[in-house]
């Protein structure tokens, strides 16, 4: 069985769980797993688990992600972005980029986010974009996100300006909804009309493969060319090599404790463990009273 993580480049088109389906296939295994939809018309790096590192894909997913997308000033759309139907539509006068610039900063930092229609977020047992399918309108509470980078990377003028950002920001952050609401602060209807996601964690675009690089890898059984250890795929958390000696315990799950190693553990308080070879084998949470307990034990294969 194949372990590890490859940094995909989804195409437009497809959905975040086609492209699991075309890795089940290349690989020949079902255990395999993304770490973080993409909407089908977005493109960019969608990181793929298999084996032992779809135990891992909760962490990736925690992690920020950057893009880079246009919102169209003007002109609104059932689905917030390019595919939907125009709700609204009222000419641009009088817009400077300072003008955006001011607004984009005030967005920078954390955000209270209303979760769009179209979306695949459960309320009242069933998925908001079915609701908005049959024309109903449900309320949905607003989540707290944060946006680490907003920048303005260009601007088209006109009557409905095309206005080009780079984002990063939190988990569970709809960059659609966030043009909307940027529409909305600067006082028009907005919707997004392009995006496509160019880091997730890790993971950066130049770095992803194609559909069409990935079948050939698979014919030519070359899965260690593009395969990310999933100790490899967590570089954000950091490491600890433990002995012979404490391998054992790591393996019966057992809480450990090392002396002067919280004061580099991050505030999620999960790091690393590395056996002596340099093989990762589990990730371990920083506890109590100088204590760490297993949160995943990984098998040396």
């Amino acid at each position: 069985m194949l372990h590890g993580v490859i940094p995909v480049l989804k195409p437009a088109g497809m959905t975040s769980h086609d492209v699991v389906a075309q890795i089940r296939r290349y690989s020949g295994q079902k255990r395999v797993g993304h770490t973080g939809t993409l909407d089908p018309d977005v493109k960019g790096v969608l990181p793929v688990c298999l084996g032992q590192a779809t135990r891992i894909a909760e962490y990736i997913q925690q992690m920020p992600k950057r893009y880079q997308g246009t919102l169209v000033l003007g002109v609104s759309t059932d689905t917030q972005d390019a595919s939907g139907i125009i709700l609204d539509r009222k000419e641009v006068v009088q817009l400077t980029s300072e003008e955006v610039d001011e607004v984009f900063a005030g967005f920078v930092g954390k955000v209270s986010q209303v979760p769009p229609m179209y979306s695949a977020i459960k309320v009242k047992g069933r998925r908001l974009y079915e609701w908005a399918r049959e024309g109903k309108e449900v309320i949905r509470q607003p989540r707290d996100i944060h946006i680490y980078h907003l920048k303005r990377t260009g601007m088209t003028e006109g009557d409905f300006p095309c206005i080009h950002f780079d984002v990063e920001c939190s988990k569970g952050t709809y960059v659609r909804t966030l043009c909307v609401d940027l529409g909305q602060a600067l006082g028009y209807p907005a919707h997004m009309s392009h995006l496509i996601r160019t880091t997730s964690g890790p993971f950066v675009l130049q770095d992803s493969f194609s559909l069409e690089e990935i079948k050939e890898i698979a014919s030519a059984d070359l899965w260690k060319d593009i395969l990310v250890e999933p100790g490899d795929a967590l570089v954000h958390l950091p490491s600890l090599i433990i002995s012979k000696e404490d391998y054992v315990h790591v393996m019966n799950g057992m809480a450990l404790e090392w002396p002067g190693f919280a004061a580099d553990v991050p505030d999620s308080g999960l790091f690393r463990v590395f056996t002596e070879e340099g093989t990762f084998c589990a990730v371990y949470r920083w506890g109590d009273e100088g204590r760490a307990y297993p949160e995943k034990v990984f098998r040396v294969r």
